[in-house]
């Protein structure tokens, strides 16, 4: 993008015009803003494998009964830090665009406290605590990520449109900002219920005789 849209008027019909033009231009590299994704074609096979990976490392390591270490919960966090340095260098500002992160990081902290909630934790008969995660905490990440998947796929698609419209008329600059939005959407939520089920293991009964209840290591 040039710096015209910082020089021109955007007061009223101009300003539309100016958030057009920002707009598709942001999409000139693909609607998530990656270089190799055509229009035709929203994700790349490496966007499908994150996404996908994500999910499966979900699923595989929280469902079923499971002990809670410092390790367990520690690694979302180390990868989420990495994913934010490695995907967050270059956060657009214009417009409405920190409105969006701010609503992205608002979302993901409530989608982040509901998955911890549906994933209780208690101390075991033999006093270490563990996580039982079934059925509704796997059917919760499934509609979050699918969903970040639909809208992806969607937005050079049947909703470009829609999409393109709903960015303009609110001040969102483009396809930089919207990924930008559900990667801060994705890592608060990671965040919030890690920091969410800590909370709850810390509040269990019966620490001072069992020992810390977070033993070092385990999955």
């Amino acid at each position: 993008m040039d710096n015209r849209v910082g020089t021109e008027s955007t007061d009223g019909p101009n300003r539309h015009r100016v958030l057009l033009r920002s707009f598709e231009e942001s999409t000139d590299d693909g609607p998530l803003g990656s270089p190799e994704t055509a229009p035709e074609n929203p994700m790349t096979t490496t966007q499908w494998l994150l996404n996908i990976g994500l999910l499966i490392f979900i699923l595989a390591t929280n469902l079923g009964t499971r002990p809670v270490t410092r390790r367990r919960l520690a690694m979302p966090l180390l990868l989420a830090a990495v994913a934010g340095i490695l995907l967050l260098s270059d956060v657009p500002t214009r417009g409405n665009d920190v409105a969006l992160d701010f609503i992205g990081a608002g979302a993901g902290v409530a989608l982040g406290i509901l998955a911890a909630l549906l994933m209780p934790v208690e101390r075991s008969a033999h006093g270490p605590v563990v996580s039982k995660a079934g059925p509704a905490y796997a059917l919760l990440w499934l509609l979050v990520i699918g969903g970040r998947i639909a809208f992806a796929e969607s937005a050079t698609g049947w909703a470009a449109a829609g999409i393109r419209d709903f960015s303009i008329s609110n001040s969102i600059t483009g396809a930089d900002a919207w990924t930008a939005g559900f990667v801060i959407m994705a890592l608060t939520m990671v965040a919030a219920r890690v920091i969410t089920t800590l909370v709850r293991c810390r509040a269990l009964p019966g620490r001072a005789d069992a020992g810390s209840p977070l033993p070092a290591h385990g999955f």
